[in-house]
Order: structure tokens, then C-alpha cells, then sequence
């Protein structure tokens, strides 16, 4: 015997109705730009007498801007580890860190000068973090960042977590201080001293902080965007050579 369906049959009665899949995580949004000033020209290079055309290029300069949460990935859980840690040892998060920048999934914690080596030994020793390695730092100058030319990029790894991170601090050009690491990672010893070395920048607490390839005796600091082009006079069969900057030129 057969019935007629009803006017509106539930057609799924009985029937196995599958469920929504989650939606995948979406990954945050790039960090806006921090404009600190502009650029003419390809190099910067000013007075030179150039007919390439690329003296009229104008260019913005800018740095990343501060990445608001949630962060994505496992950088959420690893904020907030690291918080707490902070908290453990009677220190404000938002007064240690001035911001966090999650770019092409890498993290960058930014963090000021005066409380670097509280949150290294934090990131060291904390069961959650445990970033043991600091695998060395780098200088950068940025001329147009005023009050914070100077800046100091330490990559750290968690070997029991397998994780990276990077820990960014500034100093301004008036005063290039920036505390010494070795106490935390003395691995940092030869790194810092290539850091002075070609970028000015001073580690205080450092057990030797002496130039590692120029000479003592050197001016100036080679990595530094204001430092000469030309490189240094020439003795060349008795005759002086001057750097190529200032060389005569003809037109």
C-alpha cells in the first residue's frame, strides 16, 4: 500500500544530514604601515649631477604598523603566555611591550630598551615559552624614524616548542644605548660586538665590547645609512686617490 506525501514532506526525515564544517581560521590583517618619511630618489643620493631620471622618484618611507589580536596561529597562546609571565614577575605587559607585528606568518615582539633583558629572561625561562637559543642580532638604521634611528633585531628559537620569534628594540641616535643580552644568551657575545661594530649601537653590560673587523682606531660606523659612499682615500703609485663621492664628475 502505498500514501501520498504530505503538502510539505520533510525529505531529510530519517536521513543522515551532515554537519557545517567550521570555517578555517582567517589569518589577521597586515599591520598598517607607519609612514616616518619620504624618499627622493633611488638612493638618496643627493648633489650628484644625475641625468638617469631617477633622481625625480619619490618614494614613502615607512615601518610596520602594531598587528591588533587575535594574532592567529599559535602567536595568541604565546601572547598570552608570555603576559602572564610578565604578571609572574610584577611587570606590565602594555609598559614592556610597545607593539606586536605579525607579518607573513612571522611574530615580532617590540620591546623597550629599558626592559629587554626582563622579557628575554622571560621568554628563556618560562615552561611555556622556552626560548632557549638567541641565534644572534641585527642592527638596522632607520635615519627617518626620529627618537628611534637605532634598532636591534635578536631572532630567538624554542627548541622544545619549535618555534621562532623576533624581539626588536630602538634606540635614538643621541643616545645609542641599548642593554647587553649576554647575561641571558652568551651567544650574543660576538654578535653584539659586529652590531657596534658597524652600526654605532652600545650594548651596556657587555663583558668586551671592542670592534670585531675594523680596525680600533676606525671612524665612524660602515652599516650606517649616513655613513660616506666613497669608501676611503687611495694611495696608488704615490698619488692620492680620493673616495668616489668626491671625485671630480663631467657633464
Amino acid at each position: 500500500m502505498t500514501f501520498d506525501s504530505p503538502d510539505n514532506p520533510d525529505d531529510t526525515a530519517g536521513q543522515d544530514v551532515p554537519e557545517e564544517t567550521p570555517a578555517a581560521p582567517q589569518p589577521p590583517p597586515p599591520p598598517e604601515d607607519e609612514l616616518i618619511g619620504t624618499r627622493h630618489g633611488m638612493f638618496g643620493v643627493s648633489g650628484t649631477g644625475d641625468t638617469s631620471g631617477y633622481g625625480g622618484l619619490v618614494k614613502p618611507v615607512t615601518l610596520p604598523g602594531g598587528t591588533p589580536p587575535p594574532y592567529g596561529s599559535w602567536f595568541d597562546g604565546f601572547v598570552g603566555a608570555l603576559r602572564a609571565a610578565l604578571i609572574h614577575r610584577i611587570i606590565a605587559f602594555d609598559t614592556v611591550i610597545e607593539k606586536i607585528v605579525v607579518f607573513r606568518d612571522e611574530l615580532t615582539l617590540h620591546v623597550r630598551r629599558e626592559h629587554l633583558v626582563a622579557v628575554a629572561s622571560a621568554l628563556r625561562d618560562e615552561s611555556s615559552l622556552r626560548f632557549e637559543l638567541c641565534l644572534g642580532v641585527n642592527g638596522v638604521h632607520y635615519p627617518d624614524d626620529e627618537g628611534r634611528e637605532l634598532h636591534a633585531v635578536y631572532h630567538l628559537m624554542s627548541i622544545t616548542h619549535s618555534r621562532r620569534i623576533r624581539v626588536e628594540v630602538s634606540a635614538p641616535d643621541a643616545d645609542p644605548r641599548i642593554p647587553s643580552l649576554f647575561s641571558v644568551y652568551p651567544t650574543t657575545d660576538w654578535h653584539e660586538r659586529e652590531t657596534y661594530d658597524f652600526f654605532g649601537i652600545v650594548f651596556d653590560g657587555h663583558p668586551s665590547l671592542t670592534r670585531i673587523t675594523m680596525p680600533d682606531d676606525w671612524r665612524g660606523h660602515p652599516q650606517r645609512k649616513d655613513y660616506p659612499l666613497g669608501g676611503i682615500p687611495v694611495e696608488y703609485k704615490g698619488a692620492r686617490i680620493p673616495p668616489p663621492d668626491e671625485r671630480r664628475t663631467y657633464s
